[in-house]
């Protein structure tokens, strides 16, 4: 789930690309008549030269397959301890290199991806780090480098009901990935790499109107409220500003940002990262709203020292505070977008999914 940003503090682990690529340089070894190499090691894009132990070992007439258990690290990745199969066999001649999904691999079923419909879903930094790591091999044993690489991760189809996979069109399993070969943990860049390929699908499928929508709740709301489609939510989590300087680049003709009050809040307030560790409700900010309604001294006094948003929401009984709440997110987010052509509007839910609040 996590690549690319680091943190001293964690233990960062392997991409499922960086498993498949030992696991197809291991199984490459076996099928030309070396040992399996055991621990097998690949060279990253980065320099780096980690080891793998191998858990799966088995070869026959014109095959050879290895596996990794990949080792996320402290980062919560779904695929943290799921074994990367790679299964070799001689290809026709003049082939070249063919990827294959095996079970619990995805296939892609839509456009918009790095990769073509029909293809399985092993992104393109894998393919390039077990072509350079099969090729070494070949040229050492004077062979073309004609070889089918299949790659299966027993359980992968169950995996891939956590992650972004069937809501972007890649059907069966998950996805190999990586673009460093390392894991870091709790990093930003993999969610909002998610959000940027949801939002090429939805294009790609000429899908008009998105809704980026912070978590499972707004999403129900919005689905209930706007009759969308499953290819046209965007799971942005906190990450409104990525999602919105992508659409600056990319642009669907309407967008919707939903979630919960206090989210909601920050955005009016100009936050582009609603995650509780990087941005908090500005109560006085709050405050200020509330006296703009017409709310009594008394009343902004106490929203002033409310401990939470939720507080303040249950003070301003008889106000439209979610709609004037919703108005701000609305400028925030325009202001993003810097005034492109993009019909944009804001829901704001409370914790039952009921609407409080809409502008736009």
């Amino acid at each position: 789930m996590a690549e690319e940003e680091t943190d001293q503090r964690l233990r960062p682990g392997w991409t499922t690309g960086a498993c498949a690529t030992a696991s197809a340089k291991a199984a490459c070894s076996a099928l030309l008549g070396e040992d399996f190499p055991d621990p097998v090691s690949i060279l990253l894009p980065g320099g780096q030269q980690p080891s793998f132990a191998l858990a799966v070992k088995e070869s026959g007439s014109g095959w050879a397959r290895a596996g990794v258990v990949k080792d996320a690290g402290d980062d919560p990745d779904v695929t943290h301890g799921a074994t990367i199969i790679a299964t070799l066999r001689h290809g026709a001649a003049g082939s070249g290199l063919v990827f294959k999904a095996g079970p619990g691999v995805g296939t892609i079923t839509r456009p918009g991806l790095p990769l073509g419909v029909g293809e399985p879903a092993i992104n393109p930094v894998p393919r390039r780090m077990m072509a350079e790591a099969l090729a070494a091999i070949t040229v050492r044993h004077g062979v073309a480098c004609d070889l089918e690489v299949e790659i299966s991760v027993p359980g992968g189809a169950d995996l891939a009901l956590r992650t972004w996979n069937p809501r972007l069109g890649i059907l069966g399993g998950i996805s190999i990935l990586g673009t460093t070969g390392i894991v870091v943990p709790y990093s930003c860049s993999a969610w909002i790499h998610s959000i940027q390929r949801g939002i090429d699908v939805a294009r790609a499928c000429k899908v008009t109107h998105v809704a980026g929508c912070v978590g499972s709740t707004s999403e129900k709301a919005v689905r209930r409220a706007l009759g969308l489609g499953e290819d046209a939510i965007i799971d942005m989590g906190d990450f409104v500003g990525g999602m919105l300087k992508y659409l600056r680049r990319h642009p669907v003709p309407r967008v919707t940002i939903a979630g919960g009050f206090a989210k909601m809040c920050k955005l009016a307030a100009g936050q582009m990262d609603l995650h509780s560790s990087r941005s908090q409700v500005d109560m006085p900010w709050l405050a200020v709203q509330l006296a703009g309604l017409g709310a009594d001294a008394g009343l902004v006094a106490a929203a002033r020292g409310a401990n939470t948003a939720l507080e303040v929401l249950e003070m301003a009984q008889g106000l439209s505070l979610g709609d004037a709440i919703a108005a701000q997110a609305l400028a925030a987010a325009r202001g993003v977008l810097d005034n492109i052509d993009v019909r944009l509007d804001v829901m704001v839910v409370d914790r039952q999914g009921g609407v409080i609040g809409r502008a736009g």
